[in-house]
């Protein structure tokens, strides 16, 4: 992604004199002599390692101050980090001016002070490298975590299968076992009724209002096995 916030410094324009910018600021956007600005800020970026090393871990990683503080990015003695341009460009008196006022004003302030723009270009590259970097060490830290969930919960569902098809092995188990009993009283009542109805036969020779039942008690519903799962 390219980054922009070098538009108030970068002019493509041929360099004005102090007395065509707004304010009577000196020219000093970011160039040097036989090189244009971008090719200037080309090699501002070229001459910070595109990786920033971190000396100390951060506890916070909402707190873009500790991710500079543990990128040893160096806050200059003058003061004028691209934190404190940022801070310039947002004060209420230059805030609501024309982009060409404010790129002068920040300038200005920067000569009055005997800082060089090209010194806050290359803070604010190394506080964008630190930033870059420390964002891909986030996303290597999120990423191992999905590999390792994504580990752990594969493992999960083959533990649960196996929970699974041992509980329908169960079930299936209780519901033969009842299919079994279901049959054998079956077939006991079959066998009470013929032999109650024998009884009855015998019986009804010597009573008119037979005493004896043949019907039984209600019947239950018959058995049925459960299917097994393939």
């Amino acid at each position: 992604m390219s980054k922009k916030w070098y538009n108030y410094f970068v002019s493509t324009e041929t360099p004005a004199s102090s007395s065509e910018i707004p304010g009577g600021a000196p020219d000093s956007s970011v160039s040097k002599p036989g090189r244009t600005p971008a090719q200037t800020v080309a090699e501002i970026a070229s001459s910070v390692a595109a990786e920033a090393k971190f000396s100390t871990p951060v506890s916070d990683p909402n707190s873009f101050a500790q991710i500079y503080n543990a990128a040893e990015v160096p806050n200059p003695s003058h003061g004028y980090t691209i934190l404190k341009v940022i801070e310039m460009l947002q004060s209420e008196h230059i805030h609501n001016l024309p982009s060409e006022v404010k790129r002068s004003s920040i300038l200005l302030a920067l000569d009055a002070a005997g800082v060089r723009i090209e010194d806050v270009i290359e803070d604010a590259v190394r506080r964008d490298r630190a930033l870059d970097t420390y964002e891909r060490v986030l996303q290597k830290s999120v990423e191992d975590l999905e590999t390792h969930k994504t580990e752990e919960n594969r493992q999960l569902e083959q533990e649960m299968e196996k929970l699974m098809a041992e509980y329908r092995a169960r079930i299936q188990k209780n519901s033969d076992e009842l299919a079994r009993e279901k049959e054998r009283f079956f077939g006991w009542r079959l066998q009470k009724q013929q032999e109650e109805k024998r009884i009855a036969d015998a019986v009804s020779y010597f009573a008119s209002e037979n005493p004896i039942t043949t019907g039984g008690a209600p019947a239950m519903p018959a058995p049925t096995r459960t299917p097994k799962e393939p």
